[in-house]
């Protein structure tokens, strides 16, 4: 047993030493930052190391604590997970955009306006606001495997209302049929993130999210280019009537087989943990978690703020581009229906492209604040470009363009994702992502009402320009953001002390933040 008694600070403030840090024959802290620890016996009479860790974010009553290292595994059965829930969510994102990309069919069809089509896109962010908390509630509560299951419950039930809703006058129970769908978006939408945690190890966490951010670009990219070809402009209604049945059919049938899947498939995580850091968070007792102390802490956490309105700021542009561009290309290009799919379909592709290429990025750099802010002002650049080129009558021009803007603007998303998990550990996954989305929703109401109505009275130009001012206000805030890698920290530690590097004993440990009681007097 040991005797020595020593208390870490890995920011190194506020540390109160009774003894030495750990240091190289060179006399440096063998790990950056660590200044002093403590060992305490441990379980069979093993001295187990505690080490305490306040990051310049956190309250004085927040600190880290190292526990016994945790046997892990990875599975090769998570790539099933990881490509079902691809597959649900590419589902559910084909049906938000099933409407806008052949929107003037769809007037015409239904006898309604703009402004309704719109509405059929922007229900999506609507009913995201309002249930993001209780879904998240039930997150915790729950667990991840009943959540995507509700999900796939309500994908697999709007799709049918909306088999229901072929006629002319039946527009508000294609309503009714997309809200439904809208509301398993809540479900669906912040998975990614913590489906890669729970089951991907750390040297492919990153990659892991990418990928489930890229079943959701998978079904926009399908909603891009198949509506226009299954449902071409024809003036018979009753031939267009069995065209938008047999769509409505198809995405019917999808999501049954989805839900089916999800039912016998799925499930909530591997019997053991992937990386020591999800080991330390499925250790945390469930009587010492608060959801809503969790919320609350995220609120105060002043990097992971400025993510939120930063993340909302991008990606509520790219919600109001895709739910606007057919009609912006018919205005430039009348006729081109099937290209202004294909020109979504391009968007979207060399997004899922870039979005992947960021993640094995991350995966082998964990440059997160400075691979983030690169692309958001790559993002910037794109849509200053495509604003204007997009009037210059070459569609051409316009398939280059827009391709560009999408590698950028859809290769943020999983971004996002991971650098919010890193400013937010060992907080919820759920909790980061579902709270970054929800400011997506905001602004892309906010973006897509607006744009359109600068775009009916001034034109596409000067909507553009209208997303360029806030994408660059998005740039400048995310410079802003300190880059507090909380779980990367708890990863480095564990590793320290599993390789022996502490006191020179191997013990191994990774982090768990705690409250920890104050110092007697």
């Amino acid at each position: 047993m040991l005797d020595q008694s020593v208390e870490v600070n890995i920011s190194g403030t506020d540390c109160v030493s009774r003894g030495k840090c750990p240091q190289s024959k060179t006399g440096k802290s063998l790990i950056p930052g660590l200044d002093s620890i403590q060992w305490t016996p441990g379980p069979l009479g093993k001295a187990v190391p505690i080490v305490s860790w306040q990051s310049p974010e956190m309250s004085c009553g927040d600190k880290a604590k190292l526990v016994p290292k945790m046997e892990t595994k990875i599975y090769r059965r998570r790539w099933v997970m990881l490509f079902l829930f691809s597959g649900l969510s590419a589902s559910n994102a084909f049906m938000w955009l099933q409407y806008g990309i052949i929107s003037n069919i769809f007037m015409r069809f239904y006898d309604i306006d703009m402004l309704a089509i719109d509405w059929l896109a922007m229900i999506y962010f609507l009913s995201y606001i309002p249930l993001i908390v209780p879904v998240l509630w039930l997150l915790d509560k729950r667990g991840m495997r009943e959540v995507v299951l509700v999900g796939a419950a309500f994908n697999c039930i709007g799709a049918w209302i909306k088999i229901g809703s072929v006629g002319p006058g039946l527009f508000v129970v294609t309503f009714l049929g997309q809200f439904v769908c809208s509301v398993a978006t809540v479900f669906v939408l912040g998975i990614p993130s913590r489906l890669a945690s729970l089951w991907f190890g750390q040297g492919e966490v990153s990659t892991a999210c990418s990928i489930g951010v890229s079943g959701n670009q998978l079904g926009i990219a399908i909603g891009f280019l198949v509506p226009p070809i299954l449902v071409p402009n024809v003036e018979d209604m009753e031939q267009l009537s069995y065209h938008i049945r047999i769509m409505f059919y198809i995405t019917a049938g999808v999501a049954t087989l989805l839900f089916i899947l999800v039912v016998t498939v799925f499930q909530e995580r591997p019997e053991l943990p992937p990386t020591q850091a999800q080991a330390t968070a499925r250790s945390i007792p469930p009587d010492q978690y608060s959801y809503t102390a969790s919320i609350l802490r995220l609120l105060r956490n002043k990097p992971f703020i400025l993510l939120i309105i930063s993340y909302g700021l991008n990606v509520g542009c790219f919600y109001a581009v895709g739910t606007l561009l057919n009609r912006m290309i018919i205005e430039h290009y009348p006729g081109e229906e099937v290209n202004a799919g294909r020109i979504g379909l391009t968007i979207v592709i060399a997004g899922m492209v870039g979005s992947l290429i960021c993640g094995i990025w991350l995966d082998r750099t964990k440059t997160y604040k400075q691979t983030t802010l690169a692309v958001y002002l790559m993002s910037l650049v794109g849509m200053v470009v495509y604003a204007f080129t997009l009037s210059l009558g070459h569609l051409w021009v316009v398939f280059i363009t827009a391709g560009a803007l999408g590698f950028f603007m859809t290769g943020y998303l999983p971004l996002g994702f991971e650098f919010a998990v890193e400013l937010t550990y060992p907080e919820s996954e759920g909790t980061s992502s579902g709270l970054l989305n929800c400011s997506a929703q905001v602004f892309g109401i906010i973006f897509t009402i607006c744009q359109g109505k600068i775009i009916d009275e001034y034109g596409t130009l000067a909507g553009n320009i209208f997303l360029c001012v806030f994408l660059l206000i998005g740039t400048i805030m995310t410079g802003f953001i300190k880059s507090d890698l909380r779980r990367q920290k708890a990863n480095q530690l564990a590793r320290a002390a599993a390789d022996g590097q502490i006191a020179g004993h191997d013990y191994g440990a990774t982090a768990l933040i705690n409250p920890a009681p104050p110092p007697q007097a």
